[in-house]
């Protein structure tokens, strides 16, 4: 699991994609590591769902990306509800560590939270959910400027885990 994560942020880090194939190949392994090690298989699917349920309303509104989601999957084909939950907070808390950093060194808080609050009236004003951030992918520059590779702070969460500092 270890390897093809870490593969899946390199890969994020240098394509902004993760190949597919290392998904699912991550998923085919867990799903048959976790058989082996006899996990039933109504605790891996309750994990690979509960995995993909916490994640696709956040890929919906664009605060993730398809494969944030995809790597979650993976996971819970590996774990179970529990851990999934601890990686997931664990990945939450150092993706908000790195964007701490990011801020810090782009000197871009102020605009970052006048687009969130802007964001959010354009929610309440018309009602309806749109993809955050939609509108800035046309200045990749900036785009680029305003994202972490969530990737990244999954690995450490689950490096963590493993390592149990949480």
């Amino acid at each position: 699991m270890l390897l093809l994560l870490l593969l899946s942020a390199l890969a994020d880090l240098r394509t902004d994609r993760i190949p597919n194939g290392f998904i699912l190949l991550g998923i085919a392994c867990g799903i048959v590591g976790s058989l082996i090690s006899g996990r039933g298989p109504s605790d891996i699917l309750a994990s690979v769902f509960l995995a993909f349920l916490l994640m696709y309303p956040l890929y919906k509104i664009g605060a993730f990306g398809a494969g944030d989601v995809k790597l979650f999957v993976l996971i819970g084909s590996f774990q179970n509800i529990r851990e999934v939950a601890a990686v997931l907070a664990g990945a939450f808390v150092i993706g908000a560590g790195f964007s701490l950093v990011k801020l810090a060194v782009e000197q871009n808080g102020r605009e970052r939270l006048q687009y969130f609050f802007s964001y959010l009236r354009e929610i309440c004003r018309t009602g309806h959910w749109k993809v955050y951030g939609e509108d800035l992918k046309q200045d990749y520059h900036t785009y680029c400027k305003n994202k972490i590779h969530f990737t990244v702070p999954i690995l450490f969460s689950v490096v963590c885990r493993i390592g149990g500092l949480f």
